[in-house]
């Protein structure tokens, strides 16, 4: 079979597959859906680009990364400095979820990455740390200090940002 179109298979099933998780990764580093699909559309554009990668777990991980950085260059962007929001507000999602992530909006980034990748999926503390390039050290920290700040801020309404 052609390389190209092994490589296209390829392509196709991890956006089929990945794509509501980029979305969800990159939405909660940008805290809009623009500049989250942005994001998940240069992601998977850099997955195109580069040669296949051999198991899915790599690949995960690897779109978690990669996400997570253009999250942060899209941040040092001189238009997103220079740009205003038309919305303070964060619009989650999934409406069952409002509150949940309405207040985890509230953490730090860093603290936000921990706890999705955590939670919702499922990576041990030495997963994020690799996929993060932290020390494990370093994430377990972030995850603890993010759930002692999230216990707060949903018991008593304590802003954090």
């Amino acid at each position: 079979m052609n390389e190209s179109l092994v490589h296209d298979d390829f392509i196709q099933n991890m956006v089929m597959q990945y794509a509501d998780m980029v979305m969800r990764i990159a939405f909660q580093n940008t805290g809009n859906q623009a500049d989250a699909e942005d994001v998940a559309q240069e992601v998977f554009l850099k997955l195109m680009r580069r040669p296949a990668l051999n198991d899915e777990a790599h690949a995960k991980a690897w779109l978690i990364r990669v996400t997570v950085n253009q999250c942060r260059d899209l941040k040092k962007s001189f238009w997103q400095r220079q740009t205003v929001p038309l919305s303070g507000q964060w619009r989650e999602p999934q409406p069952e979820a409002r509150e949940v992530f309405a207040e985890l909006a509230k953490l730090p980034r860093d603290y936000r990455n921990v706890i999705y990748l955590y939670y919702y999926e499922d990576y041990t503390v030495p997963e994020i740390a690799k996929i993060l390039g932290r020390k494990e050290n370093t994430v377990s920290s972030w995850l603890t200090r993010a759930r002692k700040r999230l216990k707060q801020i949903l018991e008593e309404g304590v802003d954090y940002i």
